[in-house]
């Protein structure tokens, strides 16, 4: 996984994660190990991924592969340099990996879109009439987006307390368990990409919480949609997975009823058998597993998503950012005891009606000041378990 590293005096740079390491891929370059590659050392010695990123997905698998091979040769050839490149985990700070232009946040989890529908319309149709025609989505705040382990501050805002607009802190912080793409490609303005083009603009994949104030949302979203409820913070992961290295995990998705309009149509299965896990810990407590879900039940896959967001002519460029929005299973989805499956408290607690209960005793309907929420990820690959890295942010008041 590639990721924006500093340590020391070093500035920020791009670095590699393997085990508890990170590769200082600058370093690796000015000692000749990409001179066949044609890749500039100078590209790794940037504060953000945007410039490798640039060089195309060709110059992407060539170092990847190169990396690979360098950790894989039994003749070790980066061992009497050791020092000189591996720079330990416990030593580094992680940075945001890229600079990003644009957010787009989609609702493509069928499930999370089920529940919600079902706690506000229980006698209608939990699902709005667009729904399974086409990839809901807003655009949000790139400017708010902070790399794991940046603590997040309660937001202030207005919502309604027995009927009436009251201002304070939210009474119902939320996370949203998702995933964001990394797009790779800058696409011209005015021409839509196809789906079977649309992976190809994009770079990697990260873990991605959207926090989320439930109180402050309900009153201020009709009719136009989020704002302050969810604009003060989305935590990123720190590595992000190449995207080609998702190949392992393609699956077949849900089956799309009705078929989808022509420009949404896939000639191959889009999703993706990502495993996905939520670990709450309290203030001074032990981390628990709060709820376990999966990639495979979005119904909009990333190929779908980035055909419907160029559809009428907006341009993609190289840093943005599209997140899935929340991922949640069914509700009969096999998990450990005492977990769930869905990806918010709004759900595991259905609106609040029903507090979750920590193995300390304490419960939750929403984040308490000093939690600490985690997300993580990995695919099984024929060669072990990949993992996706974490996205980790605790709450502060």
């Amino acid at each position: 996984m590639f990721g924006i590293f500093s340590y020391g005096i070093a500035s920020p740079r791009v670095g590699y994660k393997t085990g508890d390491y990170v590769l200082d891929l600058e370093v690796v370059g000015l000692l000749g190990f990409f001179r066949d590659l044609s890749v500039d050392p100078a590209v790794f010695a940037q504060p953000a991924l945007n410039n490798f990123i640039a060089l195309g997905n060709t110059a992407w698998v060539a170092v990847q592969d190169r990396i690979q091979s360098l950790l894989n040769d039994p003749e070790q050839p980066l061992a009497s340099i050791h020092d000189q490149v591996f720079i330990d985990l416990s030593g580094v700070t992680m940075h945001l990996p890229v600079q990003i232009g644009d957010y787009t946040d989609f609702y493509a989890g069928i499930e999370h879109a089920r529940n919600v529908g079902l706690m506000f319309r229980p006698n209608g149709d939990p699902l709005l009439p667009n729904y399974r025609h086409l990839p809901v989505a807003y655009h949000g705040r790139a400017s708010s987006i902070v790399v794991s382990g940046t603590p997040v501050k309660r937001p202030d805002g207005q919502f309604l307390r027995h009927d009436q607009p009251v201002f304070g802190p939210t009474e119902a912080l939320d996370f949203e368990l998702e995933l964001g793409l990394i797009i790779g490609r800058k696409t011209p303005q005015g021409t839509p990409v196809p789906t079977d083009e649309a992976e190809d603009c994009i770079f990697g994949v990260v873990l991605f919480n959207d926090w989320s104030a439930r109180d402050i949302q309900r009153w201020e979203y009709q009719p136009l949609g989020p704002f302050l409820a969810k604009n003060f913070a989305s935590t990123m992961s720190a590595w992000v997975l190449p995207f080609y290295q998702l190949e392992a995990a393609r699956i077949a998705g849900p089956a799309q009823e009705p078929t989808p309009l022509p420009y949404l149509q896939t000639r191959q299965p889009g999703h993706f058998d990502i495993h996905l896990e939520v670990f709450l810990q309290p203030a001074n407590g032990d981390e628990v597993l709060l709820s376990q879900s999966n990639a495979r039940h979005l119904y909009w896959n990333f190929a779908q998503m980035i055909a419907h967001h160029t559809i009428n002519g907006c341009n993609l460029n190289i840093g943005d950012v599209l997140a899935s929005g929340t991922i949640s299973a069914p509700a009969a989805e096999n998990s450990p005891a005492g977990t769930g499956t869905f990806g918010s408290l709004l759900e595991l607690s259905w609106g609040g009606q029903k507090p979750v209960t920590l193995p300390d005793g304490s419960t939750r309907t929403y984040l308490h000041d000093g939690d600490t929420i985690t997300l993580r990820g990995w695919i099984e690959t024929a060669t072990g378990r990949l993992e996706l890295g974490e996205a980790r942010g605790q709450i502060v008041g």
